[in-house]
């Protein structure tokens, strides 16, 4: 093998895709003879997958290489990803940086490490993303007890805020064959939990013409998908990451409130509360659909947990607005909030709009948001005690507690045992600690197929 013995440690950014490709580029450079190491110990090659949605990408990523070369000078130093792909020139600044890869050349890596050391200066390899065709299956590995499937990569929305289209491409989507095969390896490996991830999820099967001649799309759905996997034995719970409120449909809904391996626990981005804001956002839906999809969701899955993912600050929201978003939200049956401050993007519709939003009063509605995020987890927690539930405890041991979570993700601690760990446990939580996490009875082990 080429690279015997080389050492190589990694670091990720952002979201469970990176994760998911993280990995998947890991098990590649292992295969040519890579030994995986901790950034501590000073690799041979330090690879860093990047994220445009953080507001201080080039910051965290001088400090993550900065970080690197202080363990080893003479690492060889590969910066790919979101970020990569939309600033390479700027990365190629960060002093150390050997070599940049856009969308299409990350999982080429191997191609581009030099066997002679580092470089004299930084090489760019990146495609204009509208050239990027080609979808590459991931999914994480290293944790006993849940992976991250990619299916899903790309989007075609022009949401006025976002950047990920410019980084990714195009909506394209994974075979659902292949999707399956790479379930029943994870199931192989011996991990319960699979946590579907994409850029836009629901949009799977769509996007990218199988066949660029003649144009035919591919015959199937998400729906199709979720049906697919539930019948992969050896899973035992798989979770939706995230998916639009449009491509939430109530086939869905239905099919995952009666399903084998589906847990109850959605995250449905809604970004605002007011139909005028969405407008401006260019958000394919209205406050309308979004209550109908969390009723539907209640309906049948009372006990569900719903996530939701909301925007302060962006251009032209006024006070009445936020007020409008705040009321929303607040007479909404949902369990947490994911809140983030606008922060302006280059390349971006958004970045044009009148109406900016001063910065103190963007963290100040930050602030609101959070708080009510806080009454709305407690509140469904509380709503959840005594009732049994599976949950699915992780590995590690933090000052002898072991966390895990159910299917409706109600976060347990429990004494640590190992016994417990990547097993499901039927439980009953009955009382709120202090930090906000949930005390059990175990009632009985669930025997692991």
């Amino acid at each position: 093998m080429p690279f015997q013995g080389k050492t190589v440690s990694f670091h990720t950014l952002g979201c469970k895709l990176n994760f998911s490709e993280t990995s998947t580029i890991a098990r590649l450079m292992q295969e040519k003879g890579f030994v995986k190491v901790a950034m501590e110990q000073g690799a041979d090659v330090c690879v860093i997958n990047t994220c445009s949605v953080t507001e201080n990408a080039d910051k965290e990523c001088k400090q993550i290489v900065k970080q690197a070369l202080s363990k080893n000078p003479e690492t060889f130093i590969a910066v790919v990803g979101c970020y990569a792909q939309l600033k390479p020139d700027e990365i190629s600044n960060i002093e150390g940086v050997d070599v940049v890869l856009g969308a299409s050349e990350k999982f080429k890596l191997l191609n581009y490490i030099s066997h002679t050391g580092k470089h004299t200066h930084t090489h760019i390899h990146n495609c204009e993303i509208s050239d990027v065709h080609t979808f590459e299956g991931s999914f994480s590995a290293g944790d006993r007890t849940r992976s991250f499937l990619k299916v899903q990569d790309g989007c075609d929305y022009r949401c006025t805020f976002c950047t990920i289209p410019l980084a990714r491409g195009k909506s394209r989507s994974d075979t659902l064959e292949n999707a399956v095969a790479n379930a029943k390896k994870i199931a192989d490996s011996g991990v319960k939990e699979i946590v579907l991830t994409g850029v836009n999820l629901g949009d799977f099967g769509y996007g990218i013409e199988i066949d660029l001649e003649t144009k035919k799309r591919k015959e199937y759905n998400f729906l199709d998908l979720v049906q697919a996997l539930d019948n992969v034995e050896g899973i035992e719970r798989i979770r939706i990451s995230s998916i639009e409120p449009n491509l939430l449909k109530d086939e869905v809904i239905e099919f995952v409130a009666q399903s084998k391996h589906f847990a109850s626990h959605f995250h449905v981005p809604l970004q605002s509360g007011s139909n005028d804001i969405l407008a401006l956002m260019k958000r394919r839906y209205k406050t309308e659909l979004y209550q109908e999809r969390v009723s539907k969701i209640k309906a049948l899955m009372p006990h569900c947990c719903i996530g939701v993912d909301v925007i302060v600050g962006f251009p032209g929201e006024t006070l009445e607005h936020f007020n409008e978003t705040y009321r929303f939200l607040n007479e909404l049956d949902i369990s947490y909030l994911h809140v983030f401050t606008y922060s302006e993007r280059d390349n971006t519709e958004a970045i044009h709009l009148a109406g900016a939003v001063d910065m103190s009063e963007r963290k100040r509605r930050n602030k609101m948001l959070r708080i009510l995020s806080a009454k709305k987890l407690r509140h469904f927690y509380e709503q959840n005690l005594n009732k049994p539930f599976t949950v699915l405890f992780e590995h590690e041991n933090k000052n002898g507690t072991m966390y895990g979570f159910t299917e409706n993700y109600l976060k347990i601690a429990h004494p640590f045992n190992e016994a417990l760990v990547n097993k499901l446990i039927i439980v009953t939580p009955n009382a709120l600690t202090e930090d906000g996490f949930v005390g059990i009875e175990v009632i009985e082990s669930i025997p692991v197929i």
